[in-house]
């Protein structure tokens, strides 16, 4: 059987990006040692380059295009392999047709190959994380109400997926009329997999399988129980593993919580949306850990900027950037020079330049144009 996720594992939770830092490495043969690799993936047909591959300059904000895939409907959410040999992405759809998808990955030429697909069993899968040790995969499913759990073989391909379903709603009777899975993610410490359900406000928590014969221990699983309505979405953890920041898409807030190993513990709650827009969606860290950035959508569409108290790791509202059309997910560059915003509406990624001591934002007026991105993963090696 698979080993268990009890390896220290030191990705922060629910990144859009590969790990990496602000040093100058060689990235790709051909390519200036600040480049980094970016993928994108979007809302497209298959017969449409629904994933693009970019070179990065991460000193200049400049992207190239390099590659890109077709053969994947609505591949709207992905993550790298530590070792960028492998992409594994949703294909978000209804039930019957929705797939996590293993792709091989040419780091040096930027080439993508399809390894294999299987199915979700749970529809409309909108979150795709890798494992501690990559040797499984989970999907956060929205409209299935579920998470799919992916054994991954050697060869990167996927097996048949084991669904973990849950029951409930909230009260708000259009948006949270049953379970509505946002996000999937582990802690630092690999000890708990991570399941933010917007329908039902809780975040579902499974501690590992100790055993090794699986990924969790599904008996052993209990709730974060949030607030009414707040309609919990994506969350990061600090560097140090001591603090989950998350975003709630209904209520508007981020919500920092203590982790002590074992337990979670609500010390604030801030609002990033402050217009009632009911869209907030995604959240990061500046790689310097002294900003968090949380993108609101719908109205007075943005990111909302808040200093990090290096004591006690709460928030401290500092500004707030205005972007292009539904910013759905961002990303931030390694060294902490750019954040790229992937605006699904207006069809193009923005890019800003990073301030790093206000960590306010300024927009250096580039685009890169792609039909409704809603990922960016930044991957250096």
């Amino acid at each position: 059987m698979k080993k268990s996720i009890m390896a220290l594992w030191l990705g922060a939770a629910c990144l859009g990006a590969c790990s990496g830092n602000g040093g100058k490495k060689s990235v790709a043969g051909g390519m200036e040692s600040d480049t980094l690799l970016m993928l994108v993936g979007s809302y497209a047909e298959a017969e449409e380059e629904g994933i693009k591959v970019y070179g990065l300059n991460q000193e200049t904000g400049e992207a190239v295009y390099r590659s890109g895939w077709k053969g994947i409907r609505n591949p709207s959410f992905l993550t790298v392999s530590s070792d960028l040999k492998r992409v594994y992405s949703v294909g978000e759809n209804e039930e019957k047709t929705s797939t996590a998808n293993a792709l091989a990955f040419d780091p040096e030429t930027g080439q993508l190959s399809f390894l294999n697909e299987s199915r979700t069993d749970g529809a409309a899968p909108c979150y795709i994380v890798l494992s501690p040790n990559e040797d499984y995969v989970v999907t956060a499913n929205y409209t299935g109400g579920s998470i799919t759990v992916f054994p991954v073989d050697e060869t990167g391909r996927l097996g048949e997926g084991e669904v973990i379903a849950f029951e409930g709603k909230g009260q708000d009777a259009e948006r949270q009329e049953q379970p509505h899975l946002h996000c999937a993610y582990f802690t630092p410490d690999g000890r708990f997999l991570l399941a933010n359900d917007l329908g039902t406000d809780c975040i579902h928590v499974f501690p590992a399988d100790a055993s090794g014969e699986g990924l969790v221990d599904r008996l052993a699983a209990f709730d974060i129980r949030l607030a009414p309505g707040s309609g919990p979405r994506h969350s990061v953890f600090d560097a140090g593993g001591k603090h989950l920041y998350l975003i709630d898409e209904l209520k508007g807030d981020v919500v920092v919580m203590e982790y002590d190993g074992a337990s979670f513990t609500q010390v604030q709650s801030i609002q990033a949306d402050t217009v009632g827009a009911r869209g907030s969606a995604d959240i990061h860290l500046s790689p310097d850990g002294k900003f968090l950035y949380a993108s609101n959508r719908l109205r007075a569409d943005g990111l909302a900027i808040f200093a990090v108290d290096a004591a006690n790791g709460q928030l401290t509202k500092v500004g707030y950037q205005l972007t292009g059309a539904h910013p759905r997910n961002f990303a931030i560059t390694p060294n902490g020079k750019f954040v790229l915003v992937a605006c699904r509406d207006t069809n193009e990624i923005e890019v800003y330049a990073r301030n790093a001591e206000t960590g306010l934002l300024t927009d250096t007026g580039r685009r890169i144009l792609q039909s409704k991105p809603v990922v960016i993963a930044l991957c250096s090696r």
